[in-house]
Parts: structure tokens; sequence; C-alpha cells
């Protein structure tokens, strides 16, 4: 288990930043990261701030919030405006995130964030233009962003399986913390990579969104999820799990305590989910895992990202970065415990090399998918791509066995 140290402190908008910290002389406390931020920010909140609202769309009964200020949000700077790379040496102050001038992991919350609250604002509905079919309410959740290296020309796939280890803590920790905000509902953990998927900075870095209410996959899970227990008396997502390794056509990778494999159903024309194997006990979030677990993640979570930019090699058959979305799916805070369990969802756009999914009528229009292969396709390419050092808990080697 790597060891890590947490340290707390406040931006000079007072917002929160915190160092998660696993080398040395930080993590023995031998050394402390630099507190304090030299920034001319005004205050975040002054007494007259309103906050981003959301609406509630009365078709679907979604919500959706609206957060205009994100539209002058930095968008593509050049490598000298990064704004989460360390601070320069010597320098007063740059308009960067991050006091210090060297980190391990951090995590601080959004300056641009979709969701915030805003302190003595009440969380009240209220309606547009009066009319009561047409609800709104503050978006009152919280954003934060997580820096997964210091190096803007990293990827998360090149740090050391010690700092996955980290990074792994840094979500457990946040996801805990943010489940016990109030309003709070949901906690996802979650990396956009690429600029085909929308990535406005090239520096390796994912995102914690802490909603206000329940997302609508997630709802549609718990509802399917609630249907299957009714009917079997067993929990949905360790019986998909199950069925999985009892057919070992989708498996990609396995460790002591994970299972990665390609769904049967999978709509991305690359998509992967990671879960976790013992179903003796409810593994609701991330913050449920054991320290075992934890370690055993590290590894694998590494290997796949791996395997994800071998999937489509550049024409001189060298890796290529693959557009993605990671994410892990957890139960809500307060309902479904026992119902949603952890997992990894991790897909992209991307369907052939230089070739893009675009979501046209048929997904966008009404949301019904057509995928543009067969899970097994995606399957059968991600053993082709497996690391040689790479070995399953299994004994079935890089190639995934027979299956």
């Amino acid at each position: 288990m790597t060891t890590v140290r947490r340290t707390s402190t406040h931006l000079a908008d007072g917002r929160e930043l915190i160092y998660f910290d696993d080398s040395e002389p930080y993590v023995s406390g031998g050394a402390t990261r630099r507190l304090d931020d030299p920034r001319p920010l005004a205050p975040r909140f002054a007494p007259d701030t309103v906050g981003p609202e959301m609406r509630r769309d009365p078709l679907t009964g979604e919500w959706i919030p609206m957060a205009t200020h994100r539209q002058n949000r930095t968008f593509l700077p050049p490598a000298d405006a990064n704004p989460l790379a360390p601070a320069k040496p010597g320098a007063a102050y740059s308009d960067g995130e991050i006091p210090d001038t060297d980190y391990d992991v951090v995590v601080f919350e959004n300056r641009f964030p979709s969701l915030v609250r805003v302190p003595d604002q009440p969380d009240d509905v209220t309606h547009v233009d009066g009319e009561e079919i047409w609800q709104v309410r503050p978006a009152a959740g919280r954003c934060e962003v997580i820096c997964f290296s210091p190096d803007p020309t990293q990827s998360l796939r090149d740090v050391s399986v010690r700092r996955m280890r980290t990074i792994i803590e840094a979500w457990a920790d946040r996801t805990a913390a943010l489940s016990r905000l109030p309003g709070v509902e949901q906690v996802f953990c979650f990396e956009n990579r690429g600029e085909a998927i929308g990535v406005t900075l090239h520096h390796p870095h994912g995102q914690i969104y802490a909603y206000p209410y329940l997302t609508p996959r997630t709802a549609t899970m718990l509802e399917r999820a609630r249907e299957h227990r009714a009917a079997t008396g067993r929990n949905l997502l360790a019986d998909v799990m199950e069925a999985e390794r009892r057919s070992g056509r989708r498996i990609v990778a396995e460790s002591e305590h994970w299972l990665a494999y390609v769904p049967a159903a999978a709509r991305w024309p690359v998509e992967v989910h990671v879960a976790p194997k013992d179903t003796s006990r409810p593994i609701p979030d991330l913050a449920s895992l054991t320290d075992a677990e934890r370690d055993d993640l590290a590894p694998l979570y590494l290997e796949i990202l791996a395997r994800c930019d071998r999937f489509f090699p550049a024409p001189d058959g060298t890796p290529a970065k693959l557009p993605y979305i990671a994410g892990w799916h957890q139960a809500p805070v307060t309902e479904g415990r026992d119902d949603l369990r952890l997992h990894l969802e991790l897909v992209s756009i991307q369907r052939g090399p230089g070739r893009l999914k675009f979501l046209a009528g048929s997904e966008s229009g009404m949301g019904a998918w057509i995928s543009d292969t067969v899970p097994e396709k995606i399957a059968d390419r991600f053993r082709e791509v497996a690391s040689p050092t790479w070995t399953d808990t299994t004994g079935a080697g890089t190639t995934g066995g027979d299956r």
C-alpha cells in the first residue's frame, strides 16, 4: 500500500486545494508544499453572488444545469500559460491554480464550475416565467479538478503504479468527502482525454462532480437494478459481471480483485468496463474499496490505458493517443447503496484510424443507439494489444486464452 499524505489549503479566492503526496520529503512530513496563493484574485463569493441554476425538463424529468460563466473559461492555452502546471520557480506568482513548483497529485475546486453552492443562497424550487411546469433551482453541487501529474507532456497512462495508487486514494478520499456535503446525491470521478472529446487543457487531469440530483443514467440503472432484485433477489451489476466471467468471451484482463470486460451490449466502438470481483459484500463506491483492492487496481488500470493507445496505432505502428471518457459509476449517496455497484466505464468515439463516430439522427434525436461493431471484436482487439509482460491471475497470459 502506498502511504499518502493529504494537505489542505485554500486558494486566493477561497477555493479549496488539496495536495496528495506519496514522495519524500513530503509524505513523511519532512517538508510541506506551498500553501499560500499570492495571486490578487477577488473573493469567490460577494454578497450579491448568484450561482448557476438548473432547470427541469418537463418532458423527461431531467435537471439541466445552465452555467453561462463557463463560456469564458480557459480554452487550449499555450504551454507557458497552462493553469494546471506547477508554479514557475522564482516567479512572484503566475495565474496557475497550483501554488507550489511541484506536486504529486493535487485536487482543487474548479474555477469555472457547472455546479457550485453559494453561501446563504436558498436551495428552493421556483419557476421560469411564473409557469409551474418549468421548475428551476440552484445548481448547488461542487466541481473539482484532479491533476494526475505535474508534467503537461504526460498522459495518465504514463504515471507509475505508485502514482496511480495515489490517484485512486485521492478519488476515494474525495468521494467520501463530497458525499457528506449537504444536498449532494451522487459523486462522479471521470477523465476526458483528447480534443475530439472536448478537452480544453492539454494536461493530464480529470474531474470530480458532486451532483445535487440523480443523473439520468444512474436513475435508469437504479430502476433496472431494483426490477432485477425484485425478480431474482440478486444484484444486477454483480450478476452481469458473473455472467461475463462464465462466458469469458469478452474478458480482456483480470487481476486478483478486478475484472475488465467488454459488455455484451457495448455501444461505443471502443468500450471496456472494470468491476470489483468480490460479490460477497456491497461495494457502492470508491471509498468502500479495501486497501488490497486499491493496490490491485493501480496496475490493471494502467494496463487498460496502455492498450487503449495501441488500439488504433499510428501509420508507423507506434501507439496513438485514443480519445476517451473514463468514468467511475458509483451508487447514489442516499439511495440504492445495495442495488448499484461501483464500476468503471471507459469509452471512445474513435471507430478507426482518423475516423470518429458521430452521434447523429438516431442516437442524438431518439437516444436509440446503433453500434458500428460488435463487442466480441472489441474484446479481441483489446487482447491483441495486451502488454507483453501482462499476465492475468487466471493464468491466461496476454492473449485471453481460448476465449
